[in-house]
């Protein structure tokens, strides 16, 4: 009979440890205490940091079969500086998928609330303001996928030494993010061997190149535990270079019957973009130019303006702080340079921010620890000045390119902020030999999905009828892009 018991113990405690391990192993995400792609064991201390990050389930939100994770990373310990991040498993075979970190720009705007909850990320808020929409073109089902708020005073991030935030710019951005990437791998070491690329939009065209260059340059003396697997970044509607940037808008301006012939003559005859200063008569020029985009969309030529609330509360929630210093020059004094963009719902931003300052949503994300005397916004109202925005972007793109880092600009080609007719005049500075001009791309539907340089080093993309954040309009053909970039394979040249 003893012996009996002792048998029934045995299996009983056999049980309870198969359960145990098992547990242990869904809990903290693909492999468990192991990762899928090469066996590395992942420490007890560092599986129960990623499980403290673990977002169980938001509120409102549709059930998904992926997991996520949310919190901060210190990038700084004698400052106190903290970015915020949220984090996506792929919907498939995480661990054989690369990973992909995206930026959105400003600078001082949230990843979070452009790039995750309104364009390329799993969830949206919905109108209701109480519930999230799984977006059918996540960005997940081709990467793991990371966003991160960027630099300190970007949305939940925050530093507890206050002259930081007047101290921000390119360089300490790059810095901080790259200090946040070391960080995040030793908090999720089971990724550290992914295949890595970065992407954004906008002034991203400053943080991605930039962030690139600082991991670049890191690989090449950091210890093993330090090295970050970059293999490329894409960058969309970029800004770029000073010059040919604002060049480009006024032309492109012109060219879509968005300006008069006289504003357009008043501006070519009366503004040199090579100075960072204007002249009176340029200012004059410039201020036409912007009172056009008072009544349409800059971002989006041919989509509607949000008009579910009153027409003043549209102004002042579309319109950002003026930040003194930023890229590019001239037309950064303006106020009509600092209109927050809207994606092809005009009203969402306001359904993300509602969500977002919900404080059921902020626990759940383990967000605002620091109890922030402001709300959470896409664009901080916090950051005033930006020390440091080189007018030019191409050396940096130069010198990567040289590097072997795959390389690929895409263009909505309706949108008047960083429109295609710039990015055009900024590669071609660039000076790259052509190996394939202006072919078309196709999609399932067969039909044009725009166009496509591919130069020695460097692929161009347009994506035809999208604005300024090309997953917000054109969803099927941004998961598309990536899907063609991350693999490194052209995009279909004929209907398929």
């Amino acid at each position: 009979m003893a012996s009996t018991n002792a048998a029934v113990s045995l299996a009983l405690l056999l049980l309870l440890l198969s359960a145990s391990v098992a547990l242990a192993r869904v809990s903290v995400g693909y492999g468990g205490f192991w990762h899928g792609g090469d066996g590395m064991k992942v420490r007890g201390d560092v599986l129960g940091r990623q499980e403290a990050d673990r977002v169980v389930e938001l509120p409102g939100q549709p059930p998904v079969g992926f997991k996520q994770y949310a919190g901060y990373v210190t990038v700084n310990e004698k400052h106190g500086r903290a970015l915020f991040y949220w984090f996506f498993e792929a919907m498939t075979e995480p661990e054989k998928r690369p990973l992909l970190l995206w930026l959105n720009g400003g600078p001082g705007c949230s990843s979070i609330g452009y790039g995750e909850a309104e364009e390329l990320g799993p969830f949206f808020p919905k109108k209701d303001q109480q519930t999230l929409k799984l977006n059918p073109h996540t960005w997940n089902k081709a990467a793991n996928l990371l966003f991160v708020e960027s630099p300190v005073g970007v949305g939940f991030s925050y530093t507890n030494t206050s002259e930081d935030i007047n101290e921000l710019g390119d360089e300490i951005t790059a810095k901080d993010s790259h200090a946040f990437l070391v960080n995040w791998f030793k908090r999720f070491p089971q990724f550290k061997s992914h295949d890595f690329y970065i992407a954004g939009e906008s002034y991203a065209g400053h943080y991605v190149p930039q962030l690139a260059k600082a991991i670049f340059d890191s690989n090449k003396h950091v210890p093993k535990s330090d090295y970050i697997n970059l293999k490329g970044f894409m960058i969309g509607n970029a800004l770029l270079d000073d010059e040919t940037d604002q060049k480009g808008m006024v032309e492109y301006a012109w060219d879509h019957a968005v300006i008069s012939d006289r504003v357009y003559r008043d501006i070519k005859t009366k503004c040199d973009f090579r100075r960072k200063k204007a002249s009176v008569g340029c200012n004059t020029a410039l201020t036409s130019y912007f009172n056009v985009y008072e009544i349409i969309d800059m971002y989006s030529l041919y989509t509607p303006s949000c008009v579910s609330n009153s027409s003043s509360s549209i102004s002042s929630s579309r319109q950002r702080p003026m930040i003194q210093g930023i890229a590019p020059q001239i037309l950064s004094k303006f106020d009509g340079w600092h209109k927050r963009s809207a994606g092809y719902d005009p009203c969402a931003p306001y359904y993300t921010e509602s969500y977002f300052n919900r404080p059921d949503v902020q626990k759940a994300l383990h967000a605002n620890v620091t109890s922030m005397s402001y709300p959470w916004t896409h664009c901080s109202d916090a950051i005033s000045i930006w020390r440091d925005s080189p007018a030019s972007m191409l050396p940096t793109i130069r010198k990567l390119i040289a590097g072997g880092i795959r390389i690929w600009v895409y263009s909505g080609d309706t949108d008047g902020r960083i429109p295609v007719t710039a990015t055009r005049l900024t590669l071609k500075k660039l000076g790259l030999k052509i190996n394939e001009d202006w072919t078309p791309w196709y999609t399932n539907n067969k039909q044009v999905g725009g166009w496509t340089i591919e130069y020695d080093g460097l692929m161009f993309v347009t994506i035809r009828g999208a604005g300024h954040e090309v997953p917000s309009f054109k969803p099927k053909q941004a998961l598309q892009l990536v899907k063609h970039f991350l693999a490194n394979k052209k995009l279909p040249p004929k209907p398929f």
